[in-house]
Order: structure tokens, then C-alpha cells, then sequence
């Protein structure tokens, strides 16, 4: 910052400007948020509590028929997890309406409150009053309906879909049992757990949520003078000011958050001592995970390096010191332990910040979501003038209910748009995913997002492993094949386009194994909350092309149905 500008009256003007500016905004931004915030509130408190009640005894009934008709866990198991079901069942009643509540609150406050500094933006200082002004109202009231959208996609297509999973696991996966004198351990693990986890996190919290606060300011403030030019740019004062006034929330939200993901903690303690077989190794979870949440804090906070509490070696595959931890990355294609992944989310992230030039090269995850969406789209239309997918193939998509996922719509053209993906990277020689876009997602410019962590790097791996096998242009039209219609053997020998199996018989597992890990990886990314809502709108766009290309007889058949109006 060049703070000689303040020794002049037109830096002094500029100051003054930029304060005046952050006011308004202040002051449209709370006047927003009390007049929209009520009934973006109520839109996602009634809509999300009436799918949780609403669909709670269906949800009852599909959880009791999964764990009854599941091949995977024998008898005793069964009848061990039927009886924690209610407490369960009554547990996500709870959280999840207190949850509606506090999002709804949430959203509908802050969002046009935000709205109104991010209309800074804007090059045109006319355009940033209106956009000031306008930002956040109708918008926030669309994008509330958005969430008990999606929320209503995921507890009525994902979460059925997910059980049907389950209960069509291979027999030849492993039998999980249980004997009945492990259960008055595991019980009491979860009992104990609950009684040290949720005080012991609360406390550690709010001890230690001072420095939180103001390690918090210390770093927004350092960020907001340190940088060229950064202070006194109009775009960016506002929004800088409404993070460091807004940070005591985000504090608090830590504390709610650790209390929050301590019952679940606690409840994995009983996971452990089924696991292990050791009611000892449950409680020497419970204890260690007291201590790995205090040295986890402490390493955020940059407070004393580890923890003077107790960590007890609670599983024989649990890694024992802190470097092991550090390599066991995403990048490395292995995962850590789930209780170290839980607690990396009670705190937001002290860190220092991305430089300037990393955030601009970075890919945003909204990129690689809206590509896939397009890629889909593109790759559909194809296949559609090709004849290969039909109208009828949509038509029965959109009017899916449950946990029919609909195939060769819902799975498997997203399935073929990535495997068009992949080879079109192969074939460029580039180090990532080439997008559309001619974008390529590499590990350093990716988006710094958890859930991608989930997919990137399988999919890094399925494509060395495509590059490795170097596939024959047979092989890969019996790949896409495979991919896009799955087990309806009569429509993959319909298609006639030239692919076959390899004769060569581990030649022919390996190209299958392509097929299931693919086909395996997208059905995931199908039961994702706002997958659906936006794999609808393509599938429309795909059927209004045909309509326009075919003559509007066939679409209109199909948009007769009820349940596909446009919206």
C-alpha cells in the first residue's frame, strides 16, 4: 500500500469516498437482508423441514428394508443395527430441522448483505449503486427455492439410490458380522463417547476461540494493507471490511460447528470398537480424539506444536505421527484417517493466503461443474442425431422417481462425456483434464475444494491407466459402448460401432475394469444435491434439439408428462 497517498487532499478524498462507500453498502446490505431474509428464511425452513417430515417414514422404511435385505452383514448385525435405528432416525430429525433453521436464518440475512458489497465489482460506479441496491433480492429468494430443491434431490433420488447400493452389493464382498457379547461394549463406547467428546471439544473450542478471533483480524487486516494498491481499491475495501466485521460470526460458527461434529466423533468411537473388536480400542479412540482435535486447533492457531493430552494408539492401521499424516495427501492417491478428515472442518483455516497470481490460474470448481454439464449436453446431442439414445431414453429419465436411476441417461451419458474427456486428454499429451474450454485442470491449478479431492485424482488414475494400456480404436468403441448402456445387452448390440471385446483374456478384464471404475465414479457424481437440477436442464436442452431438428411430434409426447415442465 502506498500510504504517501494520504499526505494529499485528493487521497484524503479517496478515503473518505471509500469509507462512504462501505456504508452505503453496510447500510443496504442490513435493510436487504431484514425486509428479503424473512421470506428467503421461511422458503428453506418450511421447504426443507416439510421434505425431512414429510419423507421421514419412507426414509424409515427404506433404511429397515436395506439393513433386513442387505447380503453384506449377517443376522446378528442386522438386528443390532435395527435396534440404533430409531435413536438414529430421532437424531436426524433433530439435527436436520435445527439445521434447516439455522441455514435458513443464515442465507437469508447474509446473502443480501453480501450482495450488496459484491456489487462492487462492477466497473461503472452507476452500476455499482444499482447492483447495491438490486443484488441479492429477487436472487436470494430463486436461490432459496434452489436449496430445498436440491435438498428434495437428494433425501428423495441420492439417499434411496445410495441404499439400493447397498443392498445390491456383491455377495462376494465381506461379510460383516457380529457376535452378541460385543454389543454392551459398543454401546458403551457410544455412551462414553458422547459424555467426553461433546464437553471436552465444547471446551477446547471456546478456550481457545479468543485467538481464533483475533489471529482472525490479525490476518485480514495484514491481508488488506500489505498488498499493492489493495487498500485503497474500491472493489476490494468493502468486501475486505465486511470480513473483518463479520469474523466474531465466523468464530462462533466454529464453535457451533466443533460442537455439531463432536456427536458424530463421539458415535464413531462404537464403529471403532466394532472394527477392531476391542472395547479397550474404543475408548482409547474417545480419548485420542480429544487430543487430535486440541493439536489440530493448535497447529491452525499457530499455538505450541502438539498436544500435552494423551493420544492412545486406538487401531492397528492408525498412522502414529503427524509426517505420516502430512504425506498421506490427496495428491498421493490415498486418503487419511476419516477422524482427522472430521476435525479439519471445525475451524476455518488461518493459513496464509493463495498469492494473487495462484488465485487468478486457479480452475474454480464452478468451471469444471458447469463443463461437465456442457460436455454432457454436447456429447448427448450426438448421440441423439446418431439416433444411438432416443427421446423415449429422456422421457424415461425425467419421469424417474426413487431409486431408479433411469441408466443409460442418468449414468451412462455422463459416463461416455467423460470418457470423451479422458481420451481427449490422452491424445493432446496434457499433464491433467483438458476441458472444453481448452482449460486443463492439472494438481496445482485445481480448484481447492474437498469434494473434488473425492473424483480428481481416481480420474487422474484411470487415465494413466487408459494411456498405459494404449486402447485400440476397437477397444475404445466397445469402452463407450459399455459405458453408455451399461447391462442392456440388446441396445450395446444395436449400436453398431465397430467395438468388441478383445479376445485376449486379461486384455479383455482390463478394458472391463476401465468400464466398471468409470461407470462406478459417475454414478457417485449422480447423487451429488445439485447434480440432478442441473443434468435436467441439459436433458431438456437436448430434447428441445431434437425437437427443432425432428419436428416437435416426438417432444410433444414426451412433455405431455407431468412431471417435466420446465422451470
Amino acid at each position: 500500500m502506498d500510504l504517501s497517498m494520504l499526505n494529499t487532499w485528493k487521497g484524503w478524498l479517496r478515503f473518505i469516498y471509500v469509507l462512504f462507500a462501505f456504508c452505503s453498502a453496510f447500510f443496504f446490505g442490513a435493510l436487504k437482508g431484514l425486509l428479503v431474509g424473512p421470506v428467503a428464511g421461511l422458503i428453506i425452513i418450511i421447504g426443507n423441514v416439510g421434505v425431512i417430515v414429510g419423507l421421514f417414514p419412507a426414509h424409515v422404511a427404506w433404511t429397515f428394508y436395506t439393513v433386513v435385505n442387505t447380503p453384506r452383514l449377517d443376522a446378528p448385525l442386522k438386528v443390532a443395527i435395527s435396534l440404533a435405528l430409531p435413536a438414529l432416525f430421532a437424531l436426524w430429525l433433530g439435527l436436520s430441522i435445527a439445521g434447516s433453521v439455522l441455514v435458513g436464518v443464515g442465507y437469508g440475512f447474509f446473502t443480501p448483505w453480501v450482495s450488496a458489497f459484491e456489487a462492487f465489482r462492477q466497473d461503472n460506479e452507476s452500476m455499482q449503486l444499482l447492483h447495491c441496491i438490486v443484488d441479492g433480492t429477487w436472487g436470494t429468494i430463486k436461490g432459496s427455492c434452489t436449496i430445498v430443491r436440491d435438498f428434495a434431490d437428494f433425501c428423495y433420488h441420492s439417499y434411496p439410490f445410495y441404499l439400493k447400493k447397498i443392498r445390491e452389493s456383491p455377495s462376494s464382498n465381506e461379510l460383516q458380522t457380529l457376535r452378541f457379547h460385543q454389543v454392551p461394549g459398543i454401546i458403551l463406547v457410544g455412551l462414553m463417547g458422547l459424555l467426553v467428546e461433546i464437553p471436552s471439544f465444547t471446551f477446547i473450542a471456546i478456550v481457545k476461540s479468543p485467538f481464533m478471533l483475533f489471529k482472525g483480524w490479525q490476518r485480514l487486516l495484514h491481508d488488506l494493507i500489505s498488498r499493492e494498491g489493495f487498500f485503497l481499491e474500491t472493489a476490494c475495501i468493502p468486501i475486505a471490511g465486511l470480513a473483518i466485521i463479520l469474523w466474531p460470526l465466523f468464530v462462533i460458527g466454529s464453535i457451533l460447528l466443533a460442537i455439531f461434529s463432536s456427536f458424530f466423533v463421539a458415535m464413531y468411537g462404537s464403529v471403532i470398537a466394532y472394527q477392531e473388536r476391542s472395547f479397550r480400542r474404543g475408548i482409547a479412540f474417545v480419548i485420542a480424539m480429544v487430543a487430535e482435535f486440541d493439536e489440530y486447533t493448535n497447529d491452525l492457531l499457530y499455538l505450541r506444536e502438539g498436544t500435552i493430552l494423551p493420544k492412545p494408539r486406538y487401531s492397528r492401521k492408525t498412522i502414529s505421527n503427524s509426517s505420516e499424516l502430512q504425506e498421506n495427501h490427496p495428491h498421493s492417491g490415498r486418503f487419511s484417517s476419516v477422524p482427522i478428515q472430521a476435525a479439519s472442518i471445525f475451524m476455518p483455516g488461518l493459513a496464509p493466503s493463495r498469492s494473487v497470481r495462484e488465485t487468478i490460474q486457479e480452475v474454480k470448481m464452478v468451471q469444471v461443474w458447469e463443463n461437465l454439464m456442457r460436455s454432457c449436453e454436447a456429447r448427448g446431442k450426438e448421440l441423439l442425431d446418431a439416433n444411438v439414445i432416443t427421446i423415449a431414453d429422456m422421457g424415461e429419465w425425467l419421469k424417474v422417481k426413487g431409486d431408479n436411476e433411469a441408466a443409460i441417461i442418468g449414468v451412462g451419458l455422463p459416463s461416455y462425456a467423460c470418457l470423451y474427456t479422458l481420451l481427449r486428454s490422452i491424445k493432446t499429451g496434457t499433464n491433467g483434464l483438458l476441458l472444453l474450454d481448452d482449460v486443463v485442470i492439472t494438481h496445482e491449478n485445481r480448484p481447492q475444494d474437498r469434494l473434488l479431492d473425492w473424483f480428481f485424482q481416481p480420474l487422474m488414475l484411470l487415465k494413466e491407466h487408459i494411456r498405459a494400456l494404449k486402447l485400440s480404436e476397437d477397444e475404445i468403441c466397445y469402452v463407450q459402448k459399455v459405458v453408455l448402456f451399461g447391462s442392456n445387452i440388446q441396445r450395446m448390440e444395436a449400436w453398431q460401432n465397430g467395438g468388441c471385446l478383445p479376445q485376449d483374456p486379461l486384455r479383455a478384464a482390463q478394458v472391463q475394469g476401465i468400464c466398471r471404475r468409470l461407470t462406478g465414479m459417475m454414478r457417485n457424481v449422480t447423487m451429488l444435491p445439485t447434480y440432478r437440477r442441473k443434468f435436467r436442464r441439459i436433458v431438456k436442452a437436448m430434447a428441445a434439439h431434437h425437437a427443432q431438428k425432428e419436428g416437435s411430434t416426438k417432444f410433444e409426447c414426451v412433455r405431455s408428462a407431468p412431471s417435466i415442465e420446465i422451470v
